[in-house]
């Protein structure tokens, strides 16, 4: 599986990914630190990485896409923002959300819940 991390999320996290074996970029060491939503949105989707944000945006763009990737993993308010924790709770939870990610799929990590909804919308 491959990720696209997005300027809302530490490029900790991207090296946190890496070190247990998954390819994971982050926009900054890609040079796309400014870019809009769209562009990562039309990388993620031509190299098939999982786009990883706490930035709402995506879901929307998803909507209008009406496509079934890519996947997308939106981490909500109230969770626990430090890189370490986001890596953990991403490393606890893939093994359970692996096949809704490859099949194309919003995921929602919230404070109290994980919510899956599957792509297109």
């Amino acid at each position: 599986m491959k990720f696209l991390i997005d300027n809302a999320i530490s490029p900790v996290v991207a090296s946190g990914l890496r070190a247990v074996g998954y390819e994971a970029i982050h926009v900054r060491e890609i040079g796309l630190a400014a870019a809009d939503d769209e562009t990562i949105f039309a990388l993620a989707e031509a190299e098939g990485r999982v786009i990883v944000s706490a930035d709402t945006d995506f879901g929307s763009l998803l909507a209008l896409w009406e496509k079934p990737k890519p996947s997308f993993i939106l981490f909500r308010r109230g969770i626990d923002r430090s890189p370490q924790k986001q890596i953990e709770l991403l490393l606890l939870n893939l093994d359970n959300v692996r096949e809704a990610l490859e099949m194309g799929s919003v995921i929602v990590f919230d404070r109290q819940r994980i919510r899956i909804r599957a792509l297109p919308f």
